[in-house]
């Protein structure tokens, strides 16, 4: 049932998006032209020349800091693209709680705006380099340069999956599979901290997708190892946002984020990460 849900959501936007398409075509190359600096441009250009990328398509989501790309691999497959295109104030200061005590990346914080993209970007694929090994629901990465992470698309025909908010508000989270969901998610969280040793550290409701019956963790820039000196600090929030989210706004009787925090870190006898 909500499998089928997700199909109906699928196809009422991509019903939107045709309807739409000639505007769409248009409003891509003028925001292209608006906010791709050379640089980005001649990032696309490499990443096509190393048969990374076929083309760029319409864009998918859109944030402050980056722009996600439906793309078309050399094989023609799709492919999600984010790229970083700025860098505030704002965004300088609100990373450095992940890097401060981090020696692998405490000096980004005094590089210039578009040096920092390139950084972050490269933390990103790492992290999902690493997760993706651990046997995390993560996208797949493929490549990435400069300020442009390429990666598995998942969703169908450019229109990504709906994130866990999208689905509780389409009203399409029934009990039963959202308490499996929940204790699929739970199982994620132990899988990063165990066999990746990473922590989300930003997890919640608006950065899980739901495809095929499974969540996928997305955006993990932020995530940090487990000997960050805040990463338990960013574990026990990750985890309390997501009892919150599952227990006041869906309704689930479910164990208190203490306990969750407890069966997280005391549920395996060994890490298994490198």
């Amino acid at each position: 049932m909500v499998e089928k849900d997700i199909e109906e959501i699928i196809d009422r936007k991509l019903s939107i998006r045709k309807d739409e398409e000639r505007i769409k075509d248009k409003d891509l190359f003028e925001v292209v032209e608006e906010v791709f600096d050379r640089r980005t441009v001649l990032a696309v250009i490499e990443l096509c020349r190393r048969k990374c990328l076929k083309r760029l398509k319409g864009v998918v989501s859109a944030g402050k800091e980056a722009r996600v790309y439906w793309a078309k691999g050399p094989n023609n497959e799709d492919l999600a693209v984010k790229i970083y295109l700025t860098v505030t104030a704002e965004f300088r200061k609100s990373i450095w709680k992940y890097i401060k005590g981090d020696p692998r990346y405490e000096w980004i914080g005094k590089l210039p705006r578009h040096k920092l993209m390139v950084v972050w970007c490269r933390k990103e694929f790492s992290n999902l380099k690493r997760l993706y090994k651990a046997g995390v629901k993560v996208p797949k990465p493929v490549c990435w340069y400069q300020n442009i992470l390429v990666m598995e698309f998942v969703g169908r025909e450019g229109v990504r999956a709906p994130l866990l908010k999208e689905l509780y508000e389409a009203g399409s989270l029934t009990e039963d599979f959202a308490e499996k969901l929940f204790w699929k998610i739970v199982d994620q969280i132990k899988r990063m901290y165990w066999r990746a040793g990473l922590v989300h550290a930003d997890l919640s409701e608006y950065n899980i997708m739901v495809w095929n019956d499974e969540p996928y963790i997305i955006d993990v820039s932020q995530a940090v190892r487990l000997d960050h000196p805040n990463a338990q600090g960013f574990l026990y929030r990750d985890i309390y946002n997501i009892v919150r989210f599952f227990r006041e706004d869906v309704g689930l009787d479910i164990p208190s984020p203490d306990e969750i925090y407890k069966d997280v870190v005391e549920g395996e006898e060994g890490r298994e990460y490198e």
